[in-house]
């Protein structure tokens, strides 16, 4: 995502750090391509004028031009217009106090709503509540069904909808069973429908009547640009919304709904969904995206996926391991589906600071490679696994062709762990000489 304006932004940026010394002229000459790298972008014309016009009166002020590095500090403040674009600081879900809970999503068909619901329904959880799905699309056919099916695959527990009841009721009577469950958050997935809907739009007025919503989330295909953020300010006119789950943003080269919504509907991103997975989905953090859109990384996401994919106990274990360089292919498989677990290799890197999309794009980064991987392990026998130094000739014909793999392949697996093996050591001796070893590629 945004790949095209953080492309257009560092061209920008990397003209105005040449210049020893900035001038009025500069300045303007490097906005005007930053107001039409956020056009390009797709962000509303509103919003794009009033931050360039922002930009403009900062750096154009004593700090910059009396500057000894006036090109930073002008990134700085395009940083800081943008994360106050999106809104400034991250929004969470509010909770009823000491009481049953409740998210409803709206939006249109096909705008993931059903998806999204499942994704909410595993971050919360794995935020210490216990969700209640509730299937509210009595129209879509199998739309039920698809809830259902996604509760059990998440062993999350959903309301029994049928078809022949009525939406406020469904929703109605989801909250009394709810509470016979002990579950406390209930996520209502509604019927997609047009704002233009006026007696869809009712039926959602109803349910947010009769059972009073904590939340009320517009989930909104990013691909449709600026259309969401219409699509936003007519949902909010009718229900006053409590904010916004953008879906597909890891498809959206441009966007412009994600860096438009908050400025112009005054409601906040509050998700963003990256991928298909049921984990795909992120909290929106406007000062992140900020960073990423400008090269500088995103530390803290990575921080935090890389917690979520660490059990303590077992990176206690691993640490004694190492240490004692006992270190063997099934651990090395098993780190390898703890980094697996925290999404695309590429997309990890590319929250690191320093790295930019052209250095993203000439590292040969294959997650198919860890597939392989796992595969070439899962084929050996365990004693194998256990003391490497034992796959000779024939070990690694068998171990190839139990795989699917070549022996070239065992061989590249053989010599990327004994590398690392090799680092280890110089862990354990107090020296860091190379990470870059530790790949598996």
């Amino acid at each position: 995502m945004f790949d095209n304006l953080s492309d257009k932004l560092n061209s920008v940026f990397k003209k105005l750090k040449g210049h020893g010394v900035l001038t009025e002229k500069n300045i303007e000459e490097g906005l005007k391509q930053v107001r039409l790298a956020l056009l390009e972008a797709d962000v509303n014309y509103k919003v794009a004028k009033n931050v360039i016009s922002d930009i403009k009166e900062r750096s154009l002020g004593q700090d910059v031009m009396e500057s000894l590095t006036p090109g930073q500090q002008i990134i700085k403040i395009v940083y800081d217009e943008f994360t106050r674009m999106m809104g400034d600081t991250h929004q969470g879900l509010e909770f009823d106090k000491g009481s049953l809970s409740s998210v409803m999503l709206v939006g249109l068909q096909g705008s993931g709503k059903t998806t999204t619901a499942g994704k909410l329904a595993l971050f919360l959880r794995k935020n210490g509540r216990k969700p209640y799905l509730v299937p509210v699309d009595v129209y879509r056919p199998a739309a039920i069904e698809q809830l259902q099916k996604l509760g059990t695959q998440l062993d999350v527990p959903v309301f029994p909808s049928t078809t022949d009841m009525q939406p406020v009721d469904i929703c109605y009577e989801a909250v009394k069973a709810a509470v016979v469950k002990g579950c406390d958050t209930l996520i209502f997935d509604t019927a997609g429908r047009l704002h233009v809907d006026d007696e869809l739009m009712a039926e959602l007025e109803a349910i947010k009547k009769r059972v009073k919503p904590s939340e009320i989330l517009l989930v909104a295909d990013a691909m449709t640009g600026q259309d969401a953020v219409n699509i936003a300010q007519a949902f909010d006119s009718r229900l006053d919304i409590d904010g916004v789950i953008l879906t597909k943003m890891d498809g959206d080269a441009r966007g412009g709904a994600a860096l438009s919504i908050n400025a112009v509907t005054g409601k906040p991103l509050k998700f963003i969904g990256v991928g298909e997975k049921t984990t795909a989905l992120e909290p929106f953090h406007p000062d992140r995206m900020a960073s990423r859109i400008l090269g500088m990384g995103d530390t803290l996401s990575f921080i935090e996926k890389a917690q979520e994919a660490v059990d303590i106990k077992k990176a206690e274990e691993l640490e004694k391991k190492l240490k004692k360089n006992q270190f063997t292919l099934e651990d090395f498989m098993e780190q390898i589906g703890s980094v697996r677990k925290m999404g695309s290799l590429k997309d990890l890197i590319g929250m690191l600071p320093g790295v930019n999309k052209k250095q993203l794009n000439d590292m040969n980064i294959d997650d198919r490679e860890f597939v392989r991987i796992e595969a070439i392990i899962r084929s050996m026998t365990l004693e194998e696994r256990r003391d490497h130094n034992i796959i000779k000739g024939s070990r690694k014909k068998r171990i190839a062709m139990g795989s699917g793999t070549t022996v070239q392949d065992v061989n590249k697996l053989l010599k990327s762990y004994t590398q690392t093996m090799k680092v280890v050591k110089k862990f354990n001796k107090g020296g860091l000489r190379s990470l870059k070893n530790m790949l598996p590629f």
